[in-house]
């Protein structure tokens, strides 16, 4: 598998419109890092660590009622294309109502994180 990101954000869209309340997933810290994220904003309920023959990632979904607390995540920057960005061409997600998950020298943080710390970086995702 050459786009792990791309997967993880598969599953947990697949596993939204079959209404599951988990995604099990293969461990990376960067996954565990989007999912934690994620989880800081309010897309997911619990993300953690589940150790075992093979490692892995469990995410607990949220959900608003029927409606998946994710409506949409896009998958920004692939292997094939990369998107780095400074921090003043970071994008804004539907007009600040979403998030852009960006890759920076200090880390995995929001579109919006970065900015404020005036640092750019590769941008991960968008989700609103």
């Amino acid at each position: 598998m050459t786009d792990t990101i791309a997967d993880m954000l598969t599953r947990i869209r697949n596993a939204q419109m079959a209404k599951k309340r988990q995604a099990v997933l293969p461990f990376s810290k960067v996954k565990l890092a989007v999912a934690e994220i994620l989880c800081r904003e309010g897309y997911l309920n619990k993300a953690e660590r589940i150790e075992g023959s093979p490692v892995v990632l469990s995410l607990e979904l949220k959900y608003n009622g029927k409606m998946p607390a994710i409506q949409s995540v896009k998958r920004e920057s692939k292997p094939g294309h990369r998107m780095y960005r400074s921090a003043t061409e970071l994008p804004t997600v539907v007009n600040g109502y979403g998030i852009a998950i960006v890759s920076t020298s200090r880390g995995m943080m929001t579109g919006k994180e970065a900015k404020k710390l005036g640092i750019g970086g590769e941008i991960i995702c968008s989700v609103f």
